[in-house]
């Protein structure tokens, strides 16, 4: 594929290899400790909402908020990070983001009142958002190209299992101990990645020659944080106000347009840009992201309606659930170590990109088939093909995102890839929230429409079924509740919906990952010393 002269002119020249280190691994260790506690953190909060609730006596609205004020911190710091990193340095950037984590999650544990606690999460979304952009280029800068995507691999494996683990953590640790103790864990885990990174993270020369105190975009930083903070409201938020229907919605989107659009003009005509737009010229950057977004708006989508299926409709305890995500843990486990050593030993991992997301696909397609009958094992090994493909394309994105950058602007481009996947896992969730609630909606009618208890009872007495009515699968429950009264069967009803919005989001992801799979052929090819070849 040919291009423009305009994606010539931008073209990055391949970065030269890096100086091996001897404590490579430690620094791995150390840094996937850090954006591990940041995702862990996202998802373990979840569990504990109720009992916060209750703690201070908030609306579930209210107490909503606690989530929103860490996401929209996180949504406005992590564009940022290169930025900050070249000029302070990714070393100090990285402790002080460490450091500000674990004394916002003491203070969050601490909190005493509403308003306490959602100032502190702000807090704690500002520190730790730095974690992850800054861990993904640390590595790709201490490790030589051919083991990049083995060092993408084990710094995914927290990464990717973090969320799977948050909830059941949480739960245990809120059940047998205290929601406060879901901040005070993070203490023990942060001092000793701090500790580490102290000892053995190093700056490269190149970052630290760079370092200036040159002109500061005041304008754009206002800009973006006005910008990408009210995206982020307005989609955690949008939902319980009916979205566009509610005044402030509007205003807030509109307002959101407006500073990114300026945003945009501004940072493309600044000499030392906030966010470094042009790395989006770069053929294989883009296609990296547009993949990593779809990629990651199907982990988190996976993330919210499997508990959900579990623990709602199925019955699971939270423990139970959580056990059953295991399986698609070590799926991931698998796809990754494979791609690593794959990589190490210098194959073209491009058409594994496309294999990993045509596994992914079929793992969500036999999810279709899932019902109210569906046992431990069909669940498990459905969720363990979806691991193992998502374990798949996770290295091979993020190394070649990455990758095909020079090493001056690698920190601008690990904030910007995180940006658009940050903010593209955002309405990801927000519109399958929408799916399943509009859907079960929809079901619910129909059957309802279809079925009446008169129509069941003449069921159970064998009678001809109704010429023209509809014959679903899950019927002779719906006349095994008949002699149980009209609240039963519609509770039947009410369940079955639910399943069948359930079997709609598995079916619009398992199309999502197959139409990403032919994307790969784009991709210019990787040199065997692991860099990327021109374009």
């Amino acid at each position: 594929m040919a291009d423009s002269q305009t994606a010539v002119q931008h073209r990055e020249s391949p970065p030269t290899p890096a100086i091996e280190p001897s404590h490579k691994w430690l620094v791995a260790i150390a840094v996937m400790l850090g954006a591990t506690l940041e995702i862990l953190d996202s998802s373990i909060v979840n569990v504990s909402l109720p009992h916060m609730q209750g703690t201070f006596s908030a609306s579930v609205d209210q107490i909503a908020w606690v989530l929103t004020s860490y996401l929209v911190a996180a949504g406005v710091m992590i564009p940022m990070t290169g930025w900050i990193s070249s000029r302070f340095g990714r070393k100090r950037y990285f402790l002080f983001s460490m450091t500000g984590f674990v004394i916002a999650s003491i203070m969050c544990g601490a909190a005493q009142s509403l308003a306490q606690i959602v100032v502190f999460r702000l807090l704690q979304g500002f520190a730790g958002a730095a974690m992850i952009p800054s861990s993904q280029a640390i590595l790709m800068e201490t490790f030589p190209p051919n083991e990049q995507q083995m060092a993408m691999a084990v710094w995914g494996i927290g990464l990717q299992l973090a969320p799977i683990a948050g909830p059941t953590v949480g739960g245990w640790i809120t059940d047998n101990l205290n929601w406060r103790w879901n901040f005070y864990i993070n203490v023990p885990v942060g001092i000793v990645a701090l500790i580490m990174a102290s000892a053995f993270l190093h700056d490269p020369p190149y970052l630290r020659q760079r370092r200036t105190r040159g002109r500061v975009d005041w304008p754009g930083i206002a800009l973006l944080m006005i910008g990408i903070g009210l995206l982020e409201i307005v989609v955690d938020r949008g939902q319980r106000s009916e979205w566009f229907a509610a005044l402030w919605v509007r205003y807030f989107t509109a307002a959101s347009i407006i500073a990114l659009t300026l945003m945009i003009w501004r940072e493309l005509r600044f000499s030392e840009p906030v966010i470094d737009l042009r790395i989006l010229t770069i053929r294989d950057f883009l296609i990296m992201v547009v993949l990593g977004t779809f990629n990651i708006g199907a982990l988190y989508i996976v993330n919210l309606v499997n508990p959900l299926f579990l623990q709602e409709l199925m019955g699971y305890t939270a423990w139970k659930a959580g056990l059953l995500m295991v399986p698609r843990a070590l799926g991931t486990l698998a796809g990754m170590l494979i791609i690593g050593q794959l990589g190490r030993k210098s194959y073209d991992t491009r058409p594994f990109l496309g294999f990993g997301f045509v596994i992914i696909a079929i793992g969500f397609y036999y999810a279709t088939g899932w019902d109210l009958q569906v046992d431990a094992w069909g669940v498990g090994w459905v969720t363990l093909i979806q691991g193992f493909g998502m374990g798949v394309v996770f290295p091979i994105m993020s190394s070649t995102a990455l990758a095909c950058v020079s090493r001056e602007r690698m920190g601008f481009a690990a904030s910007m890839y995180n940006m658009v996947r940050n903010i593209g896992a955002s309405i990801s969730l927000s519109a399958a929230t929408d799916v399943l609630v509009s859907h079960e909606q929809i079901h619910q009618s129909r059957l309802v429409e279809h079925f009446s208890v008169f129509e069941a009872w003449k069921m159970s007495q064998r009678m001809p079924r109704t010429p023209g009515a509809p014959s679903f699968h899950f019927l002779p429950q719906i006349v095994t509740h008949q002699t149980q009264g009209l609240g039963e069967v519609y509770a039947t009803i009410q369940a079955q919906a639910a399943m069948l919005s359930f079997n709609d989001i598995y079916r619009i992801l398992a199309f999502t990952m197959l139409a990403m799979a032919p994307w790969f052929v784009l991709l210019g090819k990787r040199r065997a010393a692991g860099g990327p070849a021109g374009h």
